[in-house]
């Protein structure tokens, strides 16, 4: 019966802590209410889109890869900036690179996706039907078996380490 009511636990108290915070009030009733009411309405609504549910693993390998994320698209958003002023022989040459996956959760898959389409200077992605590869399409593209090498070591790996 608990588990019917709340899908996500995780994910409602998430949901409820979010909404107090964007409202940017702790202390009215209300709030908590409405907040309270999103938190068990939302995953009660979007269960069946989750593929599978999730093993969350290694916090630690978790918050490391966030942080990771966070430097880079602080670094990439330099190197586009420089990308789009250059001229001549220094302009970006950008291209599309297949990134073998080794990586089979859907989840997991799912959050690669997501990173890849939130660094800049990886400006679209598309993962393979048989979720054997990711299509990355590079702003700059100088070594594609480096920038393939990046993406596997920086992210897949500890995207596995999270969720398989």
């Amino acid at each position: 019966m608990m588990r019917r009511l709340f899908p996500a636990p995780l994910l409602s108290l998430a949901l409820l802590a979010l909404w107090l915070l964007l409202n940017n009030t702790a202390l009215g009733p209300g709030q908590w209410l409405l907040g309270a009411f999103l938190g068990v309405l939302v995953p009660l609504l979007t269960h069946r889109l989750r593929p599978t549910p999730v093993r969350f693993r290694r916090p630690g390998v978790a918050l490391r890869l966030f942080l990771q994320v966070g430097y880079d698209v602080i670094v990439w958003n330099w190197r586009v900036l420089r990308g789009t002023l250059a001229a001549g022989e220094r302009m970006p040459r950008g291209g599309f690179v297949v990134v073998p996956l080794d990586m089979r959760d859907p989840n997991g898959l799912a959050v690669l996706a997501a990173i890849m389409c939130v660094i800049p200077g990886t400006i679209w992605s598309e993962l393979a039907m048989d979720r054997s590869a990711l299509l990355v399409h590079m702003f700059d593209l100088d070594n594609a078996e480096a920038e393939i090498a990046l993406i596997k070591g920086r992210y897949e790996r500890p995207l596995m380490e999270i969720f398989e």
